[in-house]
């Protein structure tokens, strides 16, 4: 198997998140990836499958994932069924951190438990 399959599920990441820049290169065992996507979270979920994969420290790669920008950690369009709670979980682990959210969003949200579908929102840095 080679190293790009290894690592093929955070090089599809790297489609998915359009990165720019992106470069990958195989020699002797090593693989060199990077490239710059937009947000810190898609930086997060790369280096999160990187060490699903391989761990902590993989001795066959150096990825060099920058980000664009650094002004919020994602934008998130809301789903039908979603609450503040249910995507502070997803985004900080703790769903009490809604609140972060919403004091991010209040030039769209009047109300903490009123957002719909489709709604872009700010997730600002934990």
């Amino acid at each position: 198997m080679s190293l790009q399959d290894k690592y093929r599920a955070v090089l599809d990441l790297g489609l998915e998140y359009e990165a720019k820049d992106g470069y990958v290169e195989e020699l002797d065992g090593f693989l060199k990836l990077g490239g710059t996507v937009e947000t810190q979270y898609q930086k997060d979920q790369m280096w999160d499958k990187i060490k699903e994969i391989a761990g902590d420290n993989p001795s066959d790669l150096e990825a060099d994932i920058k980000v664009s920008n650094t002004e919020y950690y994602h934008k998130h369009t809301v789903a039908k069924g979603e609450t503040l709670g249910k995507i502070a979980k997803h985004y900080y682990d703790d769903a009490m951190k809604y609140k972060a959210i919403f004091a991010a969003n209040t030039d769209i949200l009047k109300d903490p438990n009123l957002i719909y579908p489709d709604q872009v929102l700010t997730i600002p840095f934990a």
